[in-house]
């Protein structure tokens, strides 16, 4: 047995070499994570019968009612000296109805069914754990398996309520087919409304989906979906892993949701938090049978100094029951078609990424400081989910640049689909932040966009959830502040600032979605220029809504210029859905002029031309382009209806010339006026991808 460990191999990693030789010396570091991931797999077979039957654990835990209508419920609590369940079923008394105890640290409990063969108890009936501890203590707790919570308005404690509908929510529209050009639409059901109040799953999918649907994005990322009792953690601070969120509505209208964005040919992921869960104990997962671990690591090494919340122990044969099985039953009782991992950073290392600049030097990313606990769970969920669901989508959140992050478990990756370019955002803020127009630095801007590991696909994004926080503020806010307020109307001519500010917004946008990934987000609202910040419900704001929402009547109102940015994202998305960019190779840049203010480069054959010169415009300004033809403007910034000056004549035929430049075979000459983005396709080929 030991020698065929030490003879443990990574199947395809001669791939990632191919890839990357520089990782060669790390072959070892491959070599034992997979052999963990091995192990458990084997592990999975041998105790439980395979990862189909293990990751189907909901089906067990919690409460379920039986053929016969008896409920049987089931919980782990290792810990506990003894479990009774209590609720409306039984006038709360504490003590009628004891669990039995079975093996490793579980608890069982029948409950008949009524003479009238009805379940004991109702739907919508609440319920609780009473946990006794061996100190003598008596705890009331939420299942962690619970499928629905809610809270009385006047409450802080969330109560378990049993979800059992007489006539379930049937989705009937099959999951569409996984996009090869993934365009993001991040959104949050709480805030998807101008109206200041929490917004709910039936307005999201009455008003929110048509405007998703006609924007042009094929994907929808929904953030606190998963129960989080504060509602100012922005749904980061989970309480109950398995319940939708109450506060939008029932599970059955989230359903709803889902069913109608699949019937809009749009895939929906959620955004899971695996990282690390709410302190709570009372309606959270911590101290759940009386002691400091439990599904958690004992302290000091199960608390998140920064985050203040409780860090999971993913060595832990039941912690990987409850979250694998949580991402299947996200897949499976509410058919998402994937996740966008949380806080993977956190997870991949023992220092959580806390005071660590990651310089790129491989050595940061193996060794010692490397949590191979949670990077064995990463390969595992990936593996599971991927085989389970071939078109599933992951994403993951990771600023360090984990190599093969975003390669196939088989090659020693971890099996992501995405990461996200996280330093795209930060750079556009600091440029906006704390540069002039003439020092904006064109070379700086385009590795920025392009620094990324290839054949690992990036998700590319000007600005998402994170900007638009208390502390910072949206990019539109950044460009244009206060005359937001005051000079937006399209009947008034634009001020200086309002006309840089909508020119560079447009223009900032494009060069990510063209040059930044393989991928596209957009945080909800920010299509048409949202002005301000987020800031949710709390003390500190004497509990005000007025910026937890998302003005959508700013597009409505026809002479204000928020419709000019709305139409151009909308057109935007459009001509990468007829051309493809997003699903090609990254993109040839053939220029990159520091004096001229100028970005040249070819993707999918299609041109892309940026002048970001605050007053020059080029005449005759030649450009370089592979292959002949006769080229059209397909995109252009300047246009009218997008609040542009229309200076460019979309008849115009471009014809290239035999002429080499910049690295291509041939080039042609173009007008490119100041502050313009513009797309030209050639009008020979077939555009097919």
């Amino acid at each position: 047995m030991a020698d065929q460990e030490d003879n443990v191999t990574v199947p395809e990693f001669s791939c990632l070499l191919q890839m990357d030789p520089y990782l060669k010396p790390y072959e070892k570091d491959f070599e034992r994570r997979y052999e963990l991931f091995q192990k458990q797999l084997l592990q999975l077979e041998e105790v439980e019968g395979g990862f189909d039957q293990f990751t189907c654990s909901y089906n067990t835990f919690g409460v379920h009612r039986l053929p016969d209508n008896s409920l049987f419920f089931k919980e782990w609590a290792p810990a506990a000296e003894a479990l009774f369940l209590t609720g409306d079923f039984n006038g709360w008394d504490k003590f009628s109805h004891p669990y039995t105890k079975a093996e490793y640290g579980k608890w069982e409990l029948v409950l008949p069914c009524k003479p009238n063969n009805c379940p004991a108890v109702e739907h919508n009936s609440k319920l609780k754990v009473v946990v006794h501890t061996k100190e003598g203590e008596r705890l009331y707790r939420i299942s962690p398996w619970a499928k629905y919570v809610t809270k009385e308005e006047k409450c802080v404690i969330y109560d378990w309520v049993h979800w059992d509908p007489p006539q379930p929510y049937i989705q009937i529209h099959p999951r569409p087919k996984k996009p090869t050009n993934i365009r993001i639409y991040e959104a949050h059901v709480g805030i998807a409304s101008p109206e200041a109040k929490i917004a709910s799953y039936a307005n999201f999918t009455t008003n929110v989906l048509p405007h998703i649907k006609d924007l042009g994005y094929n994907c929808i990322q929904l953030m606190a979906i998963m129960e989080h009792a504060y509602y100012a953690s922005f749904g980061y601070q989970i309480t109950s892993f398995f319940a939708a969120s109450s506060r939008y509505g029932t599970p059955d209208e989230l359903k709803q949701l889902i069913d109608t964005a699949h019937s809009m040919g749009i895939v929906v992921l959620l955004d899971v938090v695996h990282s690390h869960a709410s302190k709570n104990t009372e309606d959270g997962l911590n101290q759940f049978d009386g002691s400091d671990s439990c599904f958690f690591h004992s302290l000091p090494r199960g608390e998140h100094k920064q985050w203040g919340s409780c860090l999971f122990n993913y060595s832990s044969w039941e912690v990987l029951r409850f979250l694998l099985s949580n991402l299947r039953w996200w897949m499976e009782e509410y058919r998402f078609d994937g996740f966008r991992f949380d806080g993977v950073t956190s997870m991949l290392y023992h220092h959580h990424g806390i005071g660590t600049a990651f310089s790129g030097d491989y050595s940061d990313y193996f060794g010692l400081q490397v949590d191979e606990e949670s990077l064995v769970y990463l390969m595992l969920a990936n593996h599971i989910l991927h085989t389970l669901y071939p078109d599933c989508i992951t994403i993951a959140e990771d600023v360090s640049g984990m190599p093969a992050l975003c390669r196939g478990v088989k090659e020693g990756g971890l099996g992501f689909d995405y990461r996200l370019a996280m330093a795209i955002p930060d750079k556009w803020i600091q440029i906006l932040k704390e540069l002039k127009d003439e020092d904006w630095d064109m070379g700086n801007i385009v590795h920025t966009l392009t620094n990324r590991r290839y054949t690992e696909k990036s998700i590319a994004y000007a600005e998402s959830h994170d900007q638009a926080l208390v502390g910072d503020k949206t990019l539109a806010f950044w460009l244009m502040d206060k005359e937001m307020y005051t000079n937006m109307s399209s009947l008034i001519p634009m001020t200086p600032v309002i006309d840089r500010g909508m020119q560079l917004h447009k223009m900032i946008r494009l060069l990510t979605h063209s040059l930044g990934g393989e991928g596209y987000l957009n945080f909800i609202g920010n299509e048409f220029g949202h002005p301000e910040w987020l800031d949710f419900p709390r003390e500190g704001n004497n509990q005000s809504y007025h910026y937890a929402r998302r003005q959508f009547n700013l597009v409505d109102t026809e002479h204000l210029r928020y419709s000019q940015l709305y139409a151009f994202d909308r057109d935007m998305n459009r001509t990468e859905d007829k051309y493809g960019w997003l699903a090609a190779p990254p993109a040839y840049i053939s220029a990159k002029h520091e004096e001229d203010k100028v970005i040249v480069f070819d993707r999918a054959n299609v041109l892309f031309i940026f002048n970001f010169h605050p007053t020059k415009s080029y005449q005759g300004y030649r450009v370089a382009v592979e292959l002949p033809g006769k080229y059209k403007i397909k995109l252009d910034s300047d246009e009218i209806h997008y609040g542009g000056h229309g200076r460019l004549d979309h008849n115009t035929e471009f014809f290239t010339e035999a002429q080499p430049f910049s690295g291509r075979s041939n080039s042609m000459q173009v007008y490119i006026p100041c502050r313009t983005a513009i797309v030209l396709a050639n009008e020979e080929i077939d555009y097919c991808y």
